[in-house]
């Protein structure tokens, strides 16, 4: 693995409900370098609540904990909240789940890119101005001064997913958090913002942590992946390695998926196991308890 960037011991995220305690997150450990991690599971897995612990996004009822929080050798756990002002967008940026939902819909797409540059860039209007244009055209939108005074409401789901990579990635971070970045859009489209999002990183010497129910999207396009179940990551490898998994509940989700190469009367459906929420995990291909 690359440089850690990102290094994540012992998290937990708690829910505190009229009914008791919810464990979102078990206990994980995991680290991201200047590369693309994949992390898999079915919805309500923890993936999201994963991205969202380390920015410290997670609000009350939500209980966050971990043994370690360190991001290029700062304790994020340790900051203020306004110091962990400074490292949201400037150093760690997340995409989040259905864009055009995340912008704010009395503004310009334009000022708001404009403004995530401006938070943490003490330049003129007219310099943020330019730089956003130049950012809009990075992610591939044409003629990006007719789609700088757009509203949010006037762009296609397409274009609104680019736009938000564009307002996360002004800042010039690190790291990158993407919260299912393509869920939303049609396979074309959707390998379009991937190529975007590849190059971007590529070039910029960034950390991906690219959350995906898709696990061929994920095995085609990221370097290493995790994969959770019910709080817990049960198994990690190489993105490459993937269809040799050894974990049951990833050997499952691989053989619930239609491949054209191996045609099947049926797809098989996935039998979950209760011993797999707290048993051996896969790591590299070996099993540990």
């Amino acid at each position: 693995m690359s440089q850690k960037l990102l290094s994540v011991e012992g998290l937990e995220v708690r829910f505190h409900t009229p009914k008791g305690i919810v464990e979102a997150v078990r206990g994980i450990s995991f680290d991201v370098g200047k590369e693309k991690v994949g992390i898999v599971g079915e919805s309500g897995s923890g993936k999201t609540m994963t991205g969202r612990s380390v920015l410290r996004l997670v609000r009350p009822p939500g209980e966050v904990r971990a043994k370690r929080i360190d991001f290029d050798g700062i304790d994020l756990q340790g900051l203020d909240e306004v110091e962990m002002r400074e490292i949201r967008g400037r150093r760690i940026a997340m995409v989040m789940q259905d864009p055009k939902f995340s912008l704010n819909p009395v503004m310009t797409v334009g000022r708001q890119i404009a403004e995530a540059y401006l938070v943490h860039h003490k330049v003129a209007a007219a310099q943020a101005r330019e730089r956003t244009l130049e950012m809009l055209a990075a992610v591939k939108i044409r003629d990006p001064e007719r789609v700088y005074g757009l509203y949010p409401h006037e762009v296609s789901g397409g274009m609104g997913q680019r736009i938000m990579m564009a307002m996360m990635l002004i800042p010039d971070p690190d790291l990158l958090i993407a919260d299912e970045p393509t869920s939303a859009l049609d396979v074309t489209v959707s390998m379009q913002v991937l190529a975007i999002l590849d190059d971007l990183v590529t070039q910029r010497g960034m950390g991906l942590m690219f959350i995906s129910h898709d696990l061929n999207l994920v095995a085609s396009f990221c370097d290493r992946v995790v994969i959770m179940y019910a709080g817990r990551i049960v198994e990690t490898c190489k993105a490459s390695e993937l269809q040799q998994a050894k974990h049951p509940y990833t050997q499952g989700l691989l053989a619930s998926l239609p491949r054209i190469d191996r045609p099947v009367a049926e797809l098989s459906v996935l039998s979950r196991d209760p011993a797999w929420r707290d048993g051996p995990v896969v790591v590299d291909g070996v099993m540990r308890s």
